[in-house]
């Protein structure tokens, strides 16, 4: 029996406020715990959803609402629909500039300090054991774990995407997937629905060009460009917003294979861009790029020949420069597959204060899309308890329950406002996140398309008419073998006529190819301008010469002069470059009676898995070689991939002269060290006119 009564609120020693409509505020204090999202971000207001005005509707990037609803919808108690095919590595990022004067977001304000991060490359279309290597967008997402809570930039390696709106993702992915009646093509995007859908939808015209240019088959993830896509916004200290767009800019460039190569890749090793992040961070060649930033002001904005909250638009960079202002390297692979690059959760809406959403409405609609995935396929509310999305600064709040639930609540209140438990979390308004006060154009809902979305043509064309020849080319044959896979004569035709607003020579290409007439030019939505051209945008023109990053391949047989070996390996290895020995058999003895083992035989290791290939053999060896036709196409594809070559006498007398191989500039003898370790940093492109029929 209780003796003492004690009547005493505790809730009147706490911070309480009263909103505008009455509701109870009660406020951590400088040094209480304070209530978090399940990514660690601090909320500033958990009484009210976020609103179009007082009266207004409640708006759908209001993402502490969406996962406080969610988790209570699933405290009762699959492969990703698209990106299912990933791979992935820790690292850090480092800020080397600060943007104090455009945000608070500590992460892009504390320079020298080194946040862990998880970052997840992928392709879209196919399924998770598709190849690496298919025609496709490539999927490039980072999670950084700030003090303030994770921040997803979750994005591409194009700077755009097919779509103004989320209402259409499904159609798209649906359009691109195998057909549903057949189950095929996997990984694919030519066959008759995707271009059916595209042809009928001109907004997709830019993403598509993209798709089908050089950047759709990168040579490394290393050696790709990463973009948010979207605009952002930055709020500083004042409530200023700065208008932001997110670019990662790899330090070895950006590099790709040719479609040839990417075939024959993807029998001979559809694991080949996976193995290739794996292996050379073992080996201690990390990967790294640049972060940086494109600023605008809304000003600045309204000046654009575009909409840039139209995700069918870059900005380009001479226009607005990109600012660099940090770096991420990747140092460490994961230590088990599915735990952490299976299982990590990349939503667009996990970001710190400081950040802050554009109305975008693309990006509107995956601020709900990617947490209904996440639980869908992590089957619980509570992913964000999975250690590689948990964030590593302190988190607290009032959710429970829930299938695989692992935190231990010691409360019994799991509610705001209370006051039986005073050491629970309450929201703060000095450390919480507080969204953009932005005042809207008019107070008229509708499902309405922005005119200023209306140019589908201008961006399409700035970018082909900003591409070298051989880039151009490249683009014209990717058209012509993708709509040649295509059955139904009108979606072709149709192609043609969005080709021919793009550029004339483009579509006179691809029709000539195809055998086709040139239809009328479709109706344009709006005019098409001539926007100035961006080396930006270029692939070819823009790799830098340099063997970092890059893979040899020297193929050896018995015999074969273990001093010359180690010269091109010591030549290759000084200037970061790495090299792997080929040969018929598994093990080889050399000249001086050393035994090496290979690390590939030339049966399973054609010459598209290097960047360029040396030959040192004995004349007994190259004779029986000759006579092998894994060797003789080692050969022709690296000259008709435009690689460079550095041969033997022997490889000479007995293989390379039987072949339609010509001595140019990239093909070299032995002693000639210098000049294949520079022809090795990049590929004879005036070459592939001899070698290939191009549209």
């Amino acid at each position: 029996m209780k003796k003492h009564l004690d009547h005493t609120d505790p809730a009147n020693n706490m911070t309480i406020e009263r909103g505008h409509g009455g509701e109870t505020h009660q406020r951590a204090d400088d040094d209480g715990k304070v209530l978090t999202t399940q990514q660690g971000v601090a909320i500033s207001d958990n009484q009210n959803s976020l609103k179009a005005g007082a009266r207004g509707p409640t708006l759908l990037e209001d993402f502490v609402l969406r996962e406080k609803i969610h988790h209570f919808d699933h405290e009762r108690i699959p492969e990703r629909i698209v990106h299912a095919r990933g791979s992935a590595a820790h690292g850090y990022f480092e800020l080397t500039e600060s943007l104090e004067e455009y945000t608070t977001a500590k992460i892009l304000t504390e320079t020298g300090k080194q946040t862990p991060l998880f970052t997840r490359f992928s392709t879209v279309a196919g399924n998770k054991g598709s190849k690496d290597t298919p025609r496709d967008v490539r999927g490039f997402a980072v999670k950084i774990y700030t003090e303030e809570g994770n921040w997803d930039i979750v994005g591409n390696n194009m700077p755009i995407f097919f779509i103004q709106d989320a209402m259409k993702f499904p159609d798209l992915v649906h359009a691109v997937k195998p057909e549903p009646d057949r189950g095929f093509p996997q990984a694919a995007s030519a066959h008759d629905t995707f271009w059916d859908f595209v042809s009928l939808s001109p907004e997709t015209m830019h993403n598509v060009i993209w798709l089908m240019s050089d950047r759709a088959l990168p040579r490394s993830f290393s050696m790709m460009e990463g973009f948010g896509i979207h605009s952002y916004r930055l709020i500083n200290k004042d409530g200023k917003s700065t208008f932001v767009r997110f670019h990662w800019k790899p330090v070895a460039g950006v590099q790709s294979l040719t479609w040839d190569e990417a075939v024959k890749i993807s029998g001979a090793d559809p694991d080949y861009n996976r193995r290739d992040m794996y292996e050379a961070i073992e080996n201690g060649m990390y990967f790294e790029w640049e972060f940086g930033v494109q600023l605008f002001t809304e000003e600045e904005a309204n000046e654009f020949p575009f909409d840039h909250l139209d995700a069918t638009k870059l900005i380009p960079e001479e226009t607005v420069p990109v600012k660099i202002i940090g770096k991420m390297v990747l140092n460490r692979n994961p230590d088990n597959f599915f735990a952490e690059t299976e299982q990590v959760a990349f939503c667009p809406s996990h970001l710190p204060p400081g950040i802050d959403f554009s109305n975008d409405p693309l990006l509107q609609g995956r601020l709900f899309s990617y947490l209904d995935t996440q639980l869908s396929r992590l089957g619980s509310p509570n992913f964000a308890q999975i250690p590689i999305n948990a964030p590593k600064c302190p988190f607290a709040n009032n959710q429970q329950d829930g299938h695989m639930q692992m935190q231990v609540p010691k409360t019994r209140t799991l509610y705001e406002p209370q006051s039986l438990d005073l050491d629970r979390p309450r929201e703060s308004v000095k450390k919480g996140f507080e969204s953009y006060a932005e005042r809207l154009d008019d107070n008229v809902k509708g499902r309405i398309r922005a005119e200023s979305f209306a140019d589908h043509y201008s961006q399409p064309r700035m970018f082909y008419r900003s591409q070298t020849p051989a880039e151009q080319a490249h683009i014209a044959t990717a058209y012509a073998f993708e709509l040649g896979k295509v059955d139904t004569p009108h979606v072709r035709t149709r192609m043609l006529s969005h080709l021919l607003h793009i550029d004339e020579d483009l579509a006179k290409r691809v029709a000539t190819a195809l055998g086709m007439e040139l239809p009328e030019p479709a109706d344009a939505a709006a005019p098409v301008q001539d926007m100035a051209t961006s080396e930006a945008v270029q692939t070819i023109g823009r790799t830098p010469k340099s063997l970092k990053g890059r893979l040899v391949g020297i193929l050896v047989a018995e015999g074969s002069k273990h001093s010359e070996i180690k010269k091109f390996e010591d030549a290759v290895n000084a200037q970061d470059g790495m090299v792997k020995i080929v040969a018929p058999s598994k093990e080889v003895k050399l000249d001086d009676g050393t035994r090496i083992q290979a690390e590939e035989r030339i049966a399973g290791a054609p010459s598209v898995f290097f960047d360029a290939v040396v030959s040192i053999i004995m004349p007994e060896q190259a004779k029986k070689l000759a006579k092998d036709s894994s060797t003789l196409d080692w050969f022709t594809d690296a000259y008709v991939h435009c690689k460079a070559i550095a041969y033997c006498g022997a490889t000479e007398e007995y293989i390379l002269s039987k072949l339609p191989v010509e001595k140019d500039s990239f093909v070299t003898p032995l002693a000639d060290l210098d000049a294949f370790t520079e022809n090795a940093k990049s590929r004879l492109w005036e070459r592939e006119p001899k070698v290939r029929d191009l549209a």
